[in-house]
């Protein structure tokens, strides 16, 4: 791990994450302090100028965003932070809030005086019940020693529902009712919590913030991919010596993510596959292990980011097996509002298990194919968009373990 870059796990193993006067002393705060003796488009023009893009899955620029809502006519604005960290095999949100929570109140802190919000939101997954007490011990803390100054942040936990980790779907479940996605446009930075201007961002890119305002856009920019630069944080799982997580540069490939960093395929077998980004991430062969995990970078592969989750498969693993219970998770976690979900992921769900269970044909992959593409640009959100891309994926790419299941 010695080439790691820790930007966002700066602090990891450094402080007691309960302690203020630990964060303080690792210059924590200062960042703010400074944040707040600048002009506000100044602020968000040194964020812009970092080449920050979200660390959610979208990677919108993060400067732009913020630029939005600071723009919005509006008296009351809302800052979010989205933790709610709901895909299978993910934990570096919940690493990077156990071990540092200050630094998360005050990247979102930096975002409320740049829009000119007051409030903000902490959406917490709700099987991270042990996280509340550090947050909100955290909070406490630094309301006492008065560094959020008027911001105010309040942890709301969620409910177990996959599709909130969507951000219109999140701010719905705030105001009280069904976690289920709005039409957009508006978006949120324009007309979101209770139709008000509001930032949405997740736990990695708030920390990423003030070290970006400590050390300059520039210095950011200059890490990684220019197009989409700094660190990324993945969690290694599947078949791999190394469970484990770790931030590297988005310029690292994923053969170093398997190789370098997870220390390859235990037990002397052979890598088979790779899922990239969480369940709704693609599958890369051998092929493909050579690309860089910057966002542009894995989507010319027709991969994403996403949640950084890096699940890997040896030579034994049936990858339509996997596939179906994937697509078993969709169906379950569709919330219905629309149509090409509702009835896509169940269909998907009932294509796939025919060929599991060895009563496929050729005309049942071409039918997935087609339904894969429809759900993909019909879909109201991102889950049902990304459902398909587990099936399409490793339709290409592992035609050998499909056209063994064919009756």
């Amino acid at each position: 791990m010695a080439e790691e870059m820790r930007i966002v796990l700066r602090n990891y193993g450094k402080i007691d994450p309960l302690k203020i006067e630990d964060y303080i002393a690792q210059g924590g705060y200062k960042p703010l302090e400074k944040a707040r003796s600048m002009d506000k488009e100044a602020l968000i023009d040194e964020v812009k100028k970092s080449n920050l893009r979200g660390r959610g899955g979208a990677g919108f620029n993060c400067g732009q965003k913020w630029l939005f809502a600071y723009k919005a006519d509006s008296d009351v604005k809302y800052v979010i932070c989205n933790a709610d960290e709901g895909e299978p095999g993910t934990y570096k949100d919940r690493m990077i809030m156990e071990n540092d929570p200050h630094t998360v109140l005050e990247g979102m802190a930096i975002c409320g005086y740049a829009i000119g919000a007051t409030k903000g939101y902490i959406y917490l997954r709700g099987e991270y019940p042990q996280l509340v007490d550090i947050l909100n011990t955290a909070i406490a803390q630094a309301k006492e020693k008065g560094v959020l100054g008027e911001f105010d942040i309040e942890v709301r936990s969620g409910a177990g529902a996959y599709v909130c980790g969507e951000e219109t779907a999140l701010i719905e479940s705030i105001e009280g009712k069904r976690g289920e996605p709005r039409y957009k446009p508006p978006y949120p930075p324009v007309e979101g919590l209770w139709n008000k201007p509001t930032i949405v961002n997740n736990v990695e890119t708030f920390a990423n913030i003030p070290v970006i305002l400590e050390k300059g856009g520039d210095w950011y920019a200059s890490i990684g991919v220019p197009s989409y630069p700094g660190t990324k944080v993945f969690t290694l799982t599947g078949d791999i010596n190394n469970k484990t997580f770790f931030e590297v540069p988005t310029n690292t490939t994923v053969r170093e993510l398997i190789y370098k960093f997870g220390g390859g395929i235990p037990g002397g077998k052979k890598f088979k596959a790779v899922q990239i980004g969480g369940t709704s991430g693609a599958f890369l062969s051998e092929e493909q292990l050579d690309t860089p995990v910057a966002f542009d970078n894995m989507a010319a592969v027709g991969a994403t980011l996403g949640s950084g989750a890096v699940f890997v498969l040896d030579e034994s693993r049936d990858v339509v097996d996997v596939t179906t219970r994937i697509a078993k998770f969709f169906e379950h976690e569709s919330c219905g509002k629309c149509a090409p979900c509702r009835e896509g992921t169940a269909r998907m769900h009932e294509l796939m298990e025919k060929l599991n269970a060895g009563k496929g044909s050729a005309a049942d992959i071409a039918l997935l194919e087609r339904l894969g593409r429809v759900m993909s640009y019909s879909c109201l959100c991102g889950l049902g968009q990304a459902a398909p891309t587990p099936v399409l994926t490793t339709i290409e790419r592992f035609q050998a373990d499909y056209n063994a299941k064919l009756m």
